[in-house]
Formats: structure tokens, sequence, C-alpha cells
């Protein structure tokens, strides 16, 4: 029994001295999420250190990178303005989303606390930071008002309302980005500022700053509506990212149609202005054409010049006209004609003097009384 006993006791050391002895390796903060470990937890300007991942997607461009002003619980607090952009590098994961890379340790250009922050360049936005002391490098406490206060979101976000007719003309498309957070420090915060991006395809995000007015106590829940508009004319599937302290905190895929209104005006510019000027143009050819002696011009109202003989073909068509009837055979003229006497046929003029009513046979002489 005082083997076991004695056994124990010289267990126990071993194990604290093994845990001690084990270097520092800063992990992400999510466990399920991306993970970054460092081959030294510390290091001099100059030096190097290996920087290897797990957990990421798979065959995607990571950036590494030495900042200052930042924990891996919160992040980088200046965002990029506090890391040695010069020396860092850029590495792409493999088929199971792991990778390991040589990074150079720089002295950042603002004060530790440092990490090594590893963040994607193209695609959805992921990042993971592991704790990295830089030697010789001053470190400062972090800023007091950022501290003790710490956003979170607690709902996933969605964007609600819908573009106006005029965007179908190629007015910028306006959505509004609702979500709910909460205040996971010990102070409150009040009036925060939001950084609310829109990025196109594999393009890095454009952040504009939107504020909240409100305060928010420790332990408390608010939701938050923040307007996002992209620019006119935009069309395609976007990607709407929330930030809060140099940190994404939520992102929301956005499907903008096409505004077709633009197209539309574009296929009817082209058709209405060759016609006008072609309208134009002949208005000032027939302008400007010599006048003939009669005193028009040539041409009259022709515009286009006359084809030349030899091409002209025969457009008109032959005329059929009705059958004229036949000319009468035995014309009749009106009784009351002079020319003729209605039933005689030879057609005299004047009666002769055989047919006098005084005698049918043998004319009246008459002689002097």
């Amino acid at each position: 029994m005082s083997g076991k006993v004695r056994a124990l006791r010289l267990s126990v050391p071993a194990v604290v001295l093994a845990l001690l002895v084990v270097p520092f390796s800063g992990w992400a903060v999510a466990a399920d999420g991306p993970v970054v470990t460092l081959s030294a937890s510390q290091g001099g300007a100059g030096g190097a250190v290996t920087v290897s991942g797990s957990g990421w997607r798979s065959h995607t461009l990571l950036m590494l990178l030495v900042c200052g002003q930042a924990t891996p619980s919160r992040g980088v607090i200046g965002g990029t303005n506090s890391c040695a952009n010069g020396d860092g590098r850029a590495v792409t994961t493999d088929a199971r989303g792991r990778f390991s890379r040589k990074l150079p340790v720089a002295e950042p250009p603002v004060p530790c606390p440092c990490v090594v922050h590893v963040a994607t360049v193209t695609g959805a936005e992921a990042q993971a930071d592991a704790v990295l002391r830089v030697a010789g490098h001053p470190v400062a406490p972090l800023p007091a008002d950022q501290a003790g206060g710490r956003l979170a979101v607690l709902s996933d976000t969605r964007l609600t309302g819908s573009s106006g007719p005029l965007t179908w003309f190629g007015a910028p498309p306006s959505r509004t980005l609702v979500f709910t957070v909460g205040n996971t420090g010990t102070s409150p915060i009040k009036d925060p500022v939001f950084q609310v991006g829109s990025a196109h395809g594999v393009f890095a995000p454009q952040w504009d700053d939107r504020q909240w007015h409100g305060t928010l106590a420790p332990g408390r829940r608010a939701e938050v509506r923040l307007p996002v508009e992209l620019s006119a004319g935009a069309h395609g599937d976007y990607t709407v990212s929330l930030k809060y302290d140099g940190k994404v905190l939520a992102e929301q895929p956005w499907g903008v149609g096409r505004p077709w209104g633009v197209t539309l005006f574009w296929i009817l510019l082209c058709l209405v202005v060759p016609a006008a000027l072609f309208r134009i143009g002949m208005a000032v050819v027939n302008r400007v054409r010599p006048r003939r002696p009669g005193g028009s011009r040539s041409g009259g109202h022709r515009l286009l010049p006359r084809p030349a003989p030899w091409l002209s073909l025969p457009l008109s068509l032959p005329r059929f006209r009705s059958p004229e009837p036949p000319p009468p055979t035995n014309p009749t003229l009106p009784w009351f004609t002079p020319d003729s006497v209605p039933g005689d046929p030879a057609g005299r003029l004047s009666a002769p003097h055989t047919d006098s009513p005084s005698s049918p046979t043998t004319p009246t002489t008459k002689g002097p009384t």
C-alpha cells in the first residue's frame, strides 16, 4: 500500500513538470472552428516560428500576420493597421484544410499583447489567433473603454425590406440588416459603432461605419437595425458582413437581380438614335440639293438615288379592265330630236310635196284671183 502511495506522489510532480516543459501553443477561440498552433510561444525580431493550422476550408488562401494590441478572445482591436503587414506570409490549405508555414517574427506598429493572426483572403471570412510574445517589444494594456464591454450576436442575422421600382432601372438596391446582440462584458456599451461590408464574389468587402444609438448594459440584449445599400446598377451574388471591434460577427448572403430596365433602355437607344440621325441626314440632303430650272428640287420628294437602268426591274403589273358593252346595232334617237322623224325609215328631214293633205294623188293648183 505504501508503495502505491509513494508511486502516486512521484507521478503528480512528473505530470506538473511535463505541463510546464511543453511549450505554450496558442489555440483558436472556438474548438470546433479553425485552429492555429505555433512551434514556439516566444520569439525575437529577426527569428521565425512555424505556424500550423487545421479545421480550415480546403484549398483556401490564408494570410499570416504578427499583430499587436490583440488577444485570441477579442481578436485584433485595431484591425490590420495593428499588424506587421510587410512581413506577412500567404499559404494555401490542402484538401483536408491544413497548412504549415514559417513566419518571420516582426515587431508590430503597436505594443503587445501580440498574436499571430490568420485570416482568409477569398471567400467566406474566417480567422483565428495564437498568442506570441515578441521579445524586446513594449507591452501595454488594452484600452480601458474597450476592455469591459463585449458584444456578441445572439441570433441569426437577416435582411429585411425590398427595393423600389426604380431599382429595375439601375437605382441602388437597399436592405436593412437585422440582428440581436448581447453585452457579455462587465461594463455598459454606449452608442457602439458597427462596420457593415458588402462583398461581390471573391473581392474583399467594402466597409462602412454604422452607429447604433443606445446603451447596452451588461447581460442585456437589444435588436439592432442597420441600413445596407449597394452601388447603382449592382446585381449578382453579394455577401453582407457585420464587424465590431475588428472582429467579424456575422455574414448574410444577398442575391440581387439584374436591372432589366437599363438593358431595355440601351436597346431602345440603339434603335431610336440611328433612325433619328438617318431622318436628319436625309432632311439635310434634301435641303442642300440643287433646284431644277422649273423651281422644284431635283427628284421632288425622292431622297434616294435613282438606280441604274440595268438594275431596274419591271415592278408594274398589267392592268385588268372590265369589258366594255358592244355598241348598239340600230341606234334610235329620241322622238324630239329634230334630225329625224319617229317612224320614218328613210330618215327624211322634211315632208315632200306629194304628201300634201289636200290631195293624196293630184296636187291642187290655185291661180291668181
